[in-house]
């Protein structure tokens, strides 16, 4: 064998290890893999390698990721991440992971302590798994991985980039999302996710400019959940920005929802003086809400505090919603309180439906006590209707006996109305009996 030909072929050997390499290190199956160093300047060879893709392909790469105890990978209601591989509810190894092709939607995304069967790794890798899907010579997806998710890319080719500068995707997956920032699909917002899941200074920059108010509302929205997310202390100081700058008012919405999100420690501190203060009542209607969910004690306070204070009816009917959210059923003695003594009648009417809801012999006693006692006939009938939403054990007894007794026409009509909804054998008795 001639020396050119020796050179070759050891070059192929090498290419063929790196690929099988690659192959077992990106847990990556069922692909024709080849392996290149990333290109210089990154984005325009990036661009060039997509224009002489044939068919469909994909590219990927790895770089740090900002949170190792995030688990990106594929899951549905039958499986968990445990023991380092996808596993179903009772043990059995899954499917394989994600299957890239056909292709498939969305990456879900759990924490390691919510893996809920056998042995969970405790430490999580410190690098994430980039891929864009290439068809008709352009980037038609962007999806990210876990280091640990396995993947079946269906017999596609893969091309595999390695050395790639974390400052440089981020500017690649940037470019995506302005090359056309109409475009409402899984490049942009694939692009954006991953652009906030980099462990790097480079995407809070790109953030930044991204949620800029230049750019499309739904770039910003998409935006601001990431922020807090993902992005920290400096996420959260750019969304107070945002809630304080931004000219969209579903922007200012979608930044309140982004600091619920933020594990930083005056985010709940930044809701509360939102919901408190904010000239805009949808925004402190939002920010009620998220209050409740983030199970801290100082919430019920707060939201009661709005429920007395605010002047928007609007802001008063989401206060008592919220009431009606919190965690353990921390809201009902509040809720009781507020179907008791509150001075509006409809604020009156929304804590009974919603103690209906949570239902409870809590519950179900205050509703009746509402409907014995309360002056205002349209009070009453919501408090009839709450009852109608109870267990039927509980809530048919009760209505059978608001139809027989109670001393107001409209409110024994209302009773009668939801048994006959009820399709309850003991409703049928009932009627039979005043029929006769």
């Amino acid at each position: 064998m001639s020396k050119r030909y020796t050179i070759i072929a050891v070059a192929l050997t090498i290419a063929a290890s790196a690929a099988v390499l690659v192959a077992q290190q990106t847990r990556i199956s069922n692909a024709r893999i080849t392996v290149q160093a990333a290109g210089s300047p990154f984005v325009q060879s990036f661009q060039k390698l997509v224009s002489t893709q044939p068919d469909v392909a994909w590219i990927g790469y790895k770089v740090p990721v900002v949170d190792g105890e995030r688990v990106m990978c594929c899951f549905d209601s039958g499986t968990t991440w445990a023991n380092g591989t996808v596993v179903m509810s009772d043990g059995r190894r899954c499917c394989g992971g994600c299957r890239l092709e056909p292709s498939s939607d969305g990456t879900s995304m759990w924490t390691r302590s919510q893996a809920t069967a056998g042995p969970v790794r405790l430490e999580g890798s410190d690098r994430m798994t980039v891929l864009f899907r290439i068809a008709e010579r352009r980037v038609d997806r962007v999806r990210i991985f876990s280091d640990e998710c396995e993947l079946d890319a269906g017999g596609r080719p893969v091309v595999w980039l390695e050395d790639v500068k974390p400052s440089d995707s981020v500017a690649l997956l940037e470019s995506l999302v302005g090359a056309d920032p109409q475009r409402r699909d899984r490049v942009v917002d694939g692009a954006i996710s991953a652009i906030a899941l980099h462990g790097d200074p480079a995407a809070d920059a790109a953030l930044d400019r991204l949620v800029a108010s230049n750019q499309p509302e739904f770039v910003r929205k998409k935006v601001t959940f990431w922020l807090g997310n993902a992005r920290g202390r400096h996420g959260l100081d750019v969304l107070k920005r945002v809630l304080h700058d931004d000219p969209s008012l579903e922007v200012r919405k979608a930044a309140v929802f982004g600091v619920s999100q933020s594990h930083e420690k005056d985010a709940f501190d930044t809701l509360a003086s939102t919901a408190r203060s904010d000239a805009e009542p949808r925004l402190r209607s939002e920010a009620l809400f998220w209050l409740a969910q983030q199970n801290d004690s100082r919430a019920p306070a707060m939201i009661l505090d709005a429920l007395e204070k605010d002047s928007s009816p609007e802001v008063r009917k989401k206060a008592v919603f919220a009431l009606s959210q919190l965690k353990d059923d921390a809201g009902v003695d509040a809720l009781v309180r507020v179907a008791n003594s509150n001075s509006d009648a409809a604020t009156r009417g929304e804590a009974i439906f919603w103690l209906g809801q949570k239902a409870g012999r809590k519950a179900s006693a205050a509703i009746t006590e509402r409907i014995e006692q309360d002056p205002d006939t349209e009070v009453k009938k919501k408090a009839v209707f709450a009852l109608s939403q109870l267990p039927k054990d509980e809530g048919v007894p009760l209505l059978i006996q608001i139809a027989r007794t109670n001393s107001n026409p409209a409110v024994r009509k209302q009773a009668i109305f939801w048994l006959g909804q009820s399709r309850d054998p003991r409703a049928i008795e009932f009627f039979a009996e005043i029929l006769k």
